[in-house]
């Protein structure tokens, strides 16, 4: 066993853990973060995507031991005092879902998307979640929902609203 500590949506938490076990697994089982879905346990689908650090990455390619001291923050930790943050309810709007299991991940890769270019082409948003696989949507409506979030699917831009909100 190995002692880790670290902060996940905000609150420190201390944990013994196997040094096999992965970041996503530690989510899941130990923390009842079940938002952070297991899709394929190889990194290709991005189901599992998380923010370590305010990074993205693929939680089932991590290992628990490797995330000591850091800050993790899961789709269960976007939301503020009730309130859905701007890509999740884009999401919501644009019905950027459909059997939601890749939804997480998707949410979580827009939003690290955003955070990086926050008025990106369609081009671009297809290229930012190329990591991130949907066998439902065809994609059309979680591209409008990221548009939606940067605020370029009217054509006004309040990017800079939008990125204002994810760094709160």
């Amino acid at each position: 066993m190995a002692k880790i500590s670290l902060t996940v949506d905000g609150a420190k938490v201390s944990d013994d853990v196997e040094p096999r076990t992965t970041l996503v697994q530690y989510l899941r089982e130990k923390l009842g973060k079940t938002g952070t879905v297991v899709g394929c346990d190889t990194s290709n689908c991005g189901a599992c995507t998380v923010h370590l650090d305010g990074t993205s990455v693929k939680s089932c390619n991590v290992l628990a031991v490797q995330v000591d001291g850091a800050s993790v923050t899961t789709i269960e930790g976007l939301a503020k005092d009730g309130q859905l943050h701007p890509v999740q309810e884009s999401f919501r709007n644009c019905h950027g879902l459909q059997c939601g299991y890749c939804t997480p991940g998707m949410i979580m890769q827009s939003v690290a998307l955003l955070e990086e270019n926050p008025d990106p082409t369609e081009e671009e948003i297809r290229l930012g979640l190329e990591g991130n696989l949907c066998r439902c949507t065809g994609y059309q409506n979680i591209v409008k929902a990221v548009q939606e979030a940067a605020g370029t699917r009217a054509g006004a831009s309040t990017a800079g609203a939008v990125a204002e909100e994810m760094d709160s």
